[in-house]
């Protein structure tokens, strides 16, 4: 198979396991358990494994990272503020909504960060940019009031919390650009993960929460840590090592529809035909972005 080929299945697979780790979410949220439980676990078992896996992989430099105060402060901050934050926000999002909804105002993400780097660096954003922000806009609110106006179609909880997802996954994704870019992805965001899976059931108490282990939450919580999380984190990243950042991104946008998809066929859920106008809008913004810095790429290779 051509390499590039190869590359492209393997993120457009990846985004499709994290659709079915948000429908997992949902499934686990709606036979009881409780989201503090559900973060725990997702954080503690994913972070030991990916952890042990840039152990095994990377033993020199992750023993250099271990002795690195500032780069074991960067990493906390990044647990806390950035992964965890994230994680927590986007199954409250699920909680409230649900999967297909909560991944979708999830992808303003890019739009946000857009938004960052035009007022950090005092430049207005282009024709392209401003287009993209008015589609993911549009979006939202169609998304957020099923084109009724005058009124909200989900809860204001469930707008809130898939907001905040959208605005703790820009920084998740631009916390740790410095310290991914010296150590590699793997190194970090495995102990990130290890330390938000440690301190939230500290914080939050998880352990007194009941976990019914029935065959089907059983198959839900592999859904969402093997399926969701530890498969779909290493073939993205192993796809993107093959596309590139920008492509991997692009193809990468597959997981929303992913997410509606398997919350109609899973949790029968259904959606308004003008969700899905919404749901269209806010993903073409992102395509938008990607192509964008995508041509920009090429211009300058």
């Amino acid at each position: 198979m051509n390499k590039q080929l190869q590359g492209s299945l393997m993120v457009l697979i990846a985004g499709t396991a994290w659709g079915i780790s948000g429908v997992s979410g949902q499934y686990l949220m709606a036979h009881g358990m409780n989201v503090n439980l559900l973060t725990s676990l997702r954080l503690l078992i994913s972070g030991l494994v990916l952890t042990l896996m840039a152990y095994l992989g990377q033993r020199e430099r992750f023993k250099q990272m271990l002795k690195s105060p500032k780069t074991m402060v960067g990493i906390v901050l990044f647990s806390l503020l950035g992964l965890l934050m994230n994680q927590y926000a986007y199954l409250n999002a699920i909680k409230e909504t649900n999967a297909g909804t909560a991944t979708v105002l999830q992808y303003v993400t890019p739009i946000l960060i857009l938004a960052y780097v035009c007022l950090k660096s005092r430049q207005r954003p282009s024709l392209i940019e401003l287009v993209a922000i008015v589609m993911a806009i549009l979006g939202t609110y169609i998304m957020a009031t099923h084109g009724q106006f005058n009124q909200l179609a989900i809860t204001p909880l469930g707008l809130f919390w898939g907001l905040a997802s959208a605005v703790t996954y820009s920084l998740y994704i631009l916390i740790p650009a410095k310290l991914i870019a010296e150590w590699g992805s793997l190194i970090i965001i495995g102990p990130a993960m290890l330390v938000g899976g440690v301190a939230f059931p500290i914080f939050t108490q998880s352990w007194q929460y009941p976990l019914d282990l029935a065959p089907r939450n059983l198959l839900a919580l592999f859904g969402i840590i093997v399926i969701g999380t530890l498969f779909a984190y290493t073939v993205f990243l192993k796809g993107t090592t093959i596309v590139g950042p920008v492509k991997g991104s692009l193809f990468a946008s597959v997981e929303p529809i992913a997410s509606v998809f398997f919350a109609v066929l899973i949790m029968k859920e259904s959606f308004y035909a003008i969700d899905f106008l919404g749901m269209l809008l806010i993903i073409l913004a992102v395509v938008l972005i990607s192509l964008k810095d995508l041509m920009a790429l090429n211009r300058n290779i």
